[in-house]
């Protein structure tokens, strides 16, 4: 990804899932555009078990990549009058209980409509109950990042590392791992810390390269509870882990 094109389609936000009767469709939300990732169609009727079981596990796998990548909040649009979106909240639930709780927790919320094309997803997220719920939702996220943020803070250690500064952050995400060094896990910058720096392209690479060695990687919004946390630190935050 070049820094020219990540500046116009922005830095991700957060996933939307529009059901449907025979098929969920994937977007990827970001902050200046929404784009298409994924469509998965169901194998069989949705009163089959078998059936709806395996179709939302394939929505959670195709979801993972996102999660990995660091983006905490899904939001799920199913057409008024439907349940698809709860059904697969309740599969979660009760297959995936990691997803809601715990350190690697997602923010899922509902929406009543259809966002099964380009055009109904035009619609759907020009609607200011829609962007509201958007910011509702990523505030409900940012939260989570702050208590993680506050306990690691908290507990820095020789085996548990917090690093502030581009340089360190660098030298520990573009070396090689070794056991008994610190492994970098989470990567937190805010988008007011890259849109302002001077080192645009060092934090593009940067987030690139993390995210390429599996490294979960945030762009913040700085008005965010969380943002302002980071700002506070100097707008980019790195946790690291003796593994």
């Amino acid at each position: 990804m070049t820094p020219k094109r990540g500046y116009r389609r922005g830095y991700p936000v957060a996933v939307l899932v529009g059901f449907e009767e025979d098929r969920a469709v994937l977007w990827r939300v970001f902050s200046n555009v929404v784009k298409p990732e994924k469509t998965l169609w169901l194998d069989g009727n949705r009163g089959d078990p078998k059936a709806a079981y395996n179709f939302h596990e394939s929505i959670i796998n195709a979801l993972r990549p996102a999660f990995k990548e660091g983006v905490r909040s899904a939001i799920l649009a199913s057409p008024p009058r439907t349940n698809h979106a709860q059904e697969f909240i309740m599969h979660v639930r009760e297959h995936h209980a990691w997803l809601v709780q715990g350190p690697n927790e997602v923010t899922f919320s509902v929406t009543a409509g259809s966002a099964g094309t380009l055009s109904e997803v035009a619609v759907l997220t020009r609607a200011s109950q829609f962007r509201r719920q958007v910011k509702e939702t990523t505030s409900e996220e940012t939260e989570h990042l702050v208590n993680t943020l506050e306990k690691r803070l908290n507990t820095q250690s020789e085996n548990n590392v917090v690093l502030y500064s581009l340089k360190e952050t660098e030298d520990l995400i573009f070396n090689a791992w070794k056991p008994g060094k610190p492994k970098p896990e989470q990567l937190m910058v805010t988008d007011k810390y890259l849109s302002e720096s001077r080192e645009k392209n060092r934090i593009h690479r940067l987030l690139q390269i993390a995210s390429n060695k599996n490294v979960r990687t945030r762009i913040v919004d700085a008005e965010s509870v969380a943002g302002k946390r980071l700002t506070q630190l100097g707008g980019l935050v790195c946790f690291a882990q003796l593994k």
